[in-house]
């Protein structure tokens, strides 16, 4: 869909606890979903009902999530038309400083994006920043620039929202374009390394066949190997990264892939829903119809021409309400040019062309043909294009648009917009459970989990607390009042959370002495 929140990250192999691959206990949730992307702070213990924040700060608009190193908070927003990186006290919530980058266009971003939507990396000494109208930037924990790397904007067709990710010494970015036309004069799609240190280049590879994207690459570590992993228009490519060399790569995905890449029990899952967020193979069309029936004034039953209001079109994402950016297919702001390519819309399905749409006649007129809706686990060891010996199982249901897979304990949790979460056993892809949350709406923010819980934000800023294991089993859920579309991240007692407007922390109570006294 819309992927400007399209929250996507890494998943590095560094310590296989409980079952999975997670990050170990001593690192920093410095990336996009934690110390190698897993999704998991297995050291962590936050509060599994949250009550009033320990504190909260203003912050700028904006869609990177929050990262941690060394005690201080990292993100990114837009603020009064500056692209900037700030820090915050972890501790306390205080602001500790703000940089902009120089002035430079903003890039093209949907009604529901963010030129600031990237999430930073940081370690020990600094933070790296990628903005998709500027290009790299790397700040020290004083907020001292380092070095900074201007990059060409690639054309999007949401704006860029993919996250850099370290390895070894190295800045890994990809740069997926809609500019791999022939004779083209633009950057076509592509990978970069650079340097943590000094920002210099050290390999590049190019990805002609891609478009764009905003998948967050991953890296894969299994049977004392390393991979790049990167999921993009079509397809999943594996690279070796210390070079970029391409070895093998995975088609059938569709066009627009978000959510990144994870892996464990030696199994690399991918997941990418159907163009346009259809989560399942076959999806049940009657909800489309339903989503048409506020343009329904007259109450007949039937969607007449006379009932176009500025907001008509056609509805792709029937869970969300009619006016917002993702609900149906973009329309020109030029009222002239909206109101041309609404009769266009209403004339394609208006076979009878009686001036009307009548249920059966919209039913009839939806094609799902856009892609199948995929999850994908694939064993190591492959080359060139893979085939059924290197694909352990697939999966066509339930599959999130936004919101990335995380796997814990041997098994894969996946969020979709609804509020509805299912577990699947990692080893076979058998559903465990699928459950609604009680909290509908759209997700963006991807599933992580501390302490044995599950930790679920929708868009609406509703968090829900669900115990891990086979069966479903919430035990908390708390509106925070806010629209909230980005991951949360951990320390050892704290869950911090970015609303709209606000960098919130809640943080367990410190536990008793041992003595009980």
């Amino acid at each position: 869909m819309i992927p400007r929140f399209f929250q996507a990250a890494a998943c590095t192999a560094l310590t296989l606890l409980s079952g999975g691959l997670a990050a170990s206990a001593s690192e920093d949730w410095n990336a996009f979903r934690g110390a190698g992307g897993s999704g998991v702070a297995p050291a962590s213990r936050p509060p599994t009902a949250l009550g009033e924040p320990a504190w909260k700060t203003p912050v700028a608009p904006g869609l990177a999530s929050p990262v941690l190193a060394s005690g201080h908070l990292f993100l990114t927003a837009l603020d009064e038309g500056h692209l900037t990186t700030c820090a915050f006290d972890a501790a306390s919530g205080q602001a500790l400083w703000k940089r902009s980058t120089p002035s430079v266009p903003l890039e093209k971003v949907h009604a529901s994006g963010s030129p600031a939507a990237s999430t930073p990396v940081a370690d020990a000494e600094r933070v790296y920043v990628y903005f998709g109208s500027f290009g790299l930037i790397c700040y020290d924990h004083q907020g001292l620039e380092q070095w900074q790397k201007p990059l060409p904007s690639p054309q999007s067709l949401y704006g860029m929202s993919t996250s850099l990710i370290a390895y070894r010494d190295t800045l890994i970015l990809v740069l997926d374009n809609d500019a791999n036309l022939p004779g083209s004069q633009l950057s076509q799609s592509k990978i970069i390394a650079v340097h943590k240190a000094t920002g210099a280049t050290l390999w590049e590879t190019p990805r002609p066949l891609l478009r764009s994207g905003w998948s967050t690459p991953t890296l894969w570590s299994h049977d004392g190997l390393e991979e790049l992993i990167v999921l993009g228009s079509g397809r999943l490519t594996s690279y070796e990264p210390s070079t970029g060399l391409e070895k093998w790569f995975a088609p059938g995905f569709s066009r627009e892939t978000i959510a990144q890449p994870v892996c464990g029990q030696g199994l690399l899952f991918a997941a990418a829903a159907q163009l346009g967020g259809v989560a399942d193979a076959q999806p049940d069309p009657e909800p489309f119809w339903q989503a048409l029936l506020p343009f329904d004034a007259d109450r007949d039953g039937a969607i007449a021409r006379r009932e176009m209001t500025p907001e008509f079109t056609f509805p792709l994402r029937p869970e969300l309400p009619v006016g917002h950016p993702g609900f149906g297919l973009p329309l020109p702001e030029d009222p002239a040019a909206r109101k041309q390519r609404q009769s266009e819309i209403f004339g394609r399905i208006d076979k009878n062309q009686d001036g009307q749409w009548s249920r059966a006649e919209f039913l009839a007129s939806l094609n799902f043909d856009r892609g199948q809706p995929k999850l994908l686990a694939i064993r190591p060891g492959g080359v060139g294009e893979l085939h059924e010996t290197h694909i352990a199982w697939e999966v066509n249901r339930n599959i999130p648009e936004i919101p990335s897979p995380v796997f814990y304990q041997n098994r894969l949790y996946l969020l979709r917009s609804g509020g509805l979460l299912s577990c699947l056993d990692a080893a076979t892809g058998t559903l465990l459970y699928t459950e609604r949350l009680g909290a509908p709406g759209q997700y963006s923010a991807s599933p992580v989990i501390a302490g044995g819980h599950l930790y679920l934000l929708s868009n609406l800023g509703v968090v829900s607390v669900v115990k891990v294991g086979d069966t479903f089993q919430r035990v908390h859920q708390r509106d925070l009042g806010e629209a909230a579309y980005v991951t949360p991240a951990f320390d050892e007692t704290t869950l911090f959370i970015r609303t709209q407007t606000q960098l919130l922390a809640f943080r367990a109570a410190p536990a008793p002495p041992a003595d009980g006294k």
